[in-house]
């Protein structure tokens, strides 16, 4: 059966290639012969090889909260967080449709998401009506724009947990606290594919609030604080290895100063980043050094994304003020390197966290 009647199949997955991803859906139901063809990874490939494909930043956003703490400081509403992609190039944001069947009209607050080829997976966050901690697992397929449930994560509740992505299959948690505010030694893993949670060994150290990354095969778990020592971060990480499926020997000193690592970020080569202050500081061997300074404008509640060899930075000058957006580029000026300011569109409210970058 041919892609498009009357012509060629390599006609017609020429045509099928060029069409934006926003229009994928639409496409799949045209016929079991194109959802077949969009469904396939030689699609994929061939619209990377030929240019084709648009690289996404996600974000959670939130509706604006900023007139109303101006409004109502004393009693303000709750953020609703939401699903974004933002296309750097275009300057263009795309709000995800809600998660169907769910009390809140966004996402569940503090929730945690990650990216799996070409899908997003939620996971926890509390239920912004009832405050209720959750354990639920969502996933939105890019390619099809719909929203499916996924396997609760086991082991009671956990909030303000590591969580990384191998980009390919599995998601990986460590850490956070439970309903008692007692941090977390433990670990799990969630396979997308097989919709199935998988038991890790427990962490050496108990750590809340820590920060989950993914690189060379290994799961990194980045500071956190213990129960005894709640708000007191940890300088030191821990890395699970997925070759052996053990823990590595904790890495003491890692961060310098104990500080939230949720700024910590891997570039496209394997350094470590992370901001602090009025720089963009980078893990030279053992030692952190100042890699460039931010721009004033985002020194406040930065959030940061790499993707290929680049690094979005959206932050602002003043807790709560109006958010700013930087581009860095690292390709050709290592040595002296330079932001780009982005002009955020009115469609960018609140970033609230930042997420994973895709390319569809």
């Amino acid at each position: 059966m041919e892609i498009i009647p009357g012509l060629p199949n390599e006609i017609g997955r020429e045509c099928l290639i060029r069409v934006p991803y926003t229009q994928f859906s639409k496409l799949m139901s045209v016929s079991k012969k194109w959802k077949q063809e969009i469904e396939s990874n030689k699609f994929h490939q061939e619209r990377k090889l030929r240019g084709f494909t648009q690289n996404l930043i996600a974000l959670i956003q939130s509706d604006s909260i900023i007139d109303d703490l101006i409004q109502n400081p004393d009693n303000p509403s709750t953020p609703v967080p939401r699903l974004s992609f933002y296309d750097p190039t275009k300057n263009e944001w795309i709000k995800l449709p809600p998660i169907p069947g769910t009390s809140s009209e966004g996402l569940p607050l503090f929730c945690e998401f990650a990216g799996v080829g070409r899908k997003l997976v939620v996971i926890g966050g509390w239920d912004t009506k009832t405050w209720q901690v959750l354990n639920s697992v969502y996933i939105y397929d890019l390619v099809a724009g719909t929203w499916r449930r996924g396997a609760d994560m086991p082991g009671g509740k956990r909030s303000f947990f590591a969580c990384a992505s191998d980009m390919n299959r599995k998601v990986y948690v460590a850490g956070g606290h439970d309903d008692d505010k007692n941090a977390l030694t433990s670990a799990q893993a969630y396979d997308v594919l097989d919709d199935l949670w998988i038991p890790l060994p427990d962490m050496a150290r108990q750590r809340d609030e820590c920060k989950g990354l993914y690189h060379g095969g290994k799961f990194h778990v980045i500071g956190g604080y213990q129960t005894e020592t709640q708000g007191k971060f940890d300088k030191s990480t821990e890395t699970f290895n997925i070759d052996t499926w053990k823990w590595d020997a904790v890495e003491e000193e890692k961060l310098e100063s104990g500080i939230c690592p949720r700024t910590c970020v891997f570039d496209f080569k394997g350094a470590l980043y992370k901001c602090c202050s009025s720089y963009l500081m980078r893990l030279d061997g053992s030692k952190w050094r100042q890699f460039v300074e931010l721009p004033a404008d985002v020194y406040i509640g930065a959030h940061v994304v790499a993707w290929q060899k680049k690094m979005l930075v959206i932050g602002s000058d003043v807790l709560g003020g109006v958010q700013s957006c930087y581009v860095l580029e690292f390709e050709n000026n290592e040595k002296r390197p330079k932001w780009m300011k982005l002009e955020l569109s009115k469609e960018c409210t609140r970033i609230l966290q930042s997420g994973y970058s895709f390319e569809v």
